[in-house]
């Protein structure tokens, strides 16, 4: 067998929608068996996670976190993904590693507002004007077409600049009026304290949190957490991991059952929104069973234009 390079041309292919049909229906396989290692270095940090679902194959996925790399006009992150048969353990493709993990993190976070958000959803405010926001504009059009977005960021440059490339969104002065506003709050920032006040959240909101992924990272309050109904994409690697939920977890703030559900509920209808007044967040942890989802979906198109 010779492994394929897939590259990221193949993105014009790929189609939001269907990439999310994708993560529910690996969700009905087999539990995923995962596992993650560290390495660090001073500042930085050598990631690998390893992902095997049984009938869809073995995934490892390593990413190489420099942050200094952004004084030289480089990625501060970058990678490789390898997907292995299921069938015989061979390497059958090389995929791009930053098309993986756009995909991935944005379809993680559109599949649990699918669920969750209501239907009648229009205005979508994103805090943090980086990549990740970039890539759920573009998600969460593909479910709520004609959606209002407003833009909030530290620095007000950086959503003015996230303002003039997508046309049509608003940058926001205060961010309590732009969480007040909205029927979705995004976050994808690299926040420590808690940006997020529970008493801002109205309801029938749905957040999205994506930003926070090391035990000292959180981006919502005690309060937000104590008035939601709370979901994960999966247990195993939110709550013991990802300080959003361990912190509260530690202190008594939260309790394991206060997690609804995850994505493993989403056969039982279990990972749904109870009523229309509901405030519902969904955490985003992003493990590498979802990158091999993700993948297979890939691939599978990538082999459909051959």
């Amino acid at each position: 067998m010779t492994p394929q390079l897939i590259t990221p041309e193949i993105e014009t292919q790929l189609d939001w929608k269907e990439l999310i049909a994708a993560l529910e229906e690996g969700h009905s396989a087999p539990r995923a068996e995962i596992e993650d290692s560290f390495l660090y270095r001073r500042g930085d940090t050598l990631l690998s996670r390893a992902a095997w679902i049984d009938g869809m194959g073995a995934l490892v996925k390593t990413a190489t976190i420099f942050p200094a790399n952004s004084k030289k006009g480089l990625a501060s992150v970058n990678g490789a993904v390898s997907l292995f048969s299921d069938e015989t353990g061979q390497l059958e493709a090389m995929i791009d590693f930053h098309l993986v993990t756009k995909w991935k993190t944005a379809g993680d976070s559109l599949l649990a507002a699918s669920k969750l958000a209501r239907r009648e959803s229009r205005k979508i405010t994103l805090v943090g004007a980086g990549t990740v926001a970039r890539s759920m504009h573009s998600a969460y059009l593909a479910l709520f077409p004609g959606a209002e977005f407003t833009i909030w960021n530290r620095s007000a440059q950086a959503a003015k600049s996230f303002a003039h490339d997508l046309p049509g969104t608003r940058v926001a002065d205060s961010l309590e009026e732009a969480v007040r506003e909205a029927d979705i709050i995004c976050t994808a920032t690299m926040a420590t304290e808690p940006l997020i006040r529970g008493e801002w959240l109205q309801p029938g909101q749905h957040l999205d949190l994506i930003g926070a992924f090391r035990p000292d990272m959180r981006e919502v309050d005690d309060e937000a957490l104590r008035r939601a109904c709370i979901f994960v994409d999966s247990r195993d690697t939110t709550l013991a991991h990802i300080g959003e939920l361990k912190i509260p977890l530690s202190t008594g703030v939260l309790s394991a059952t206060d997690i609804r559900a995850d994505f493993y509920d989403l056969q039982s209808a279990g990972f749904s929104r109870a009523n229309s007044k509901s405030i519902t967040i969904a955490k985003n942890g992003g493990g590498a069973h979802l990158d091999l989802m993700t993948s297979r979906y890939i691939f599978r198109k990538w082999l459909q234009q051959e």
